[in-house]
């Protein structure tokens, strides 16, 4: 077996077949920085900018053009964000399952998807903390977690 077969999930969007600038781009490599960091003023966050650039600019991919990925250019631009998207993402999910835990306080279902996700939120910190784009004393708590989806992805570094 050449490679690790999918059963679930066959379902996203495909990347450009090659990593080359296409010619139909008419955007300069500077206009594309101002309009990331227009749209991550905007509050949008980096993976939707990339699917705004793609369906409104018709930009497949920053990378090859800027040289760097779209969070890259938001800290260069002073823009950081609190954490990581998908670390994001996750404690915004565990969030509001215990939302609907505090309605629904039986539901065994929604308890045990709570422990789960946030035994996976545990995992990321912990690769995140490795990498070095966490301080090493970030802990996940819920009621930190709940002002941290309050307070949005953004903070805005003054230059």
């Amino acid at each position: 077996m050449a490679g690790k077969r999918r059963k679930k999930g066959r379902s996203h969007s495909t990347r450009p077949a090659s990593p080359a600038i296409p010619k139909w781009v008419q955007y300069d490599p500077e206009e594309i920085e101002e309009i990331i960091v227009d749209l991550a003023k905007k509050g949008y966050p980096p993976s939707m900018i990339g699917i705004i650039l793609r369906d409104q600019f018709g930009i497949p991919l920053v990378k090859p053009i800027l040289g760097k990925t779209i969070t890259e250019v938001l800290e260069e631009h002073g823009i950081k964000m609190v954490v990581p998207e998908d670390l994001f993402r996750l404690i915004q999910k565990a969030v509001n399952l215990r939302r609907h835990l505090e309605e629904h306080p039986k539901d065994t279902h929604a308890k045990k998807g709570l422990l789960d996700l946030e035994a996976k939120i545990r995992r990321i910190v912990k690769y995140y903390k490795r990498e070095g784009k966490l301080p090493p004393d970030w802990e996940y708590d819920p009621q930190r977690a709940k002002l941290l989806v309050a307070g949005g992805l953004y903070i805005e570094a003054a230059k």
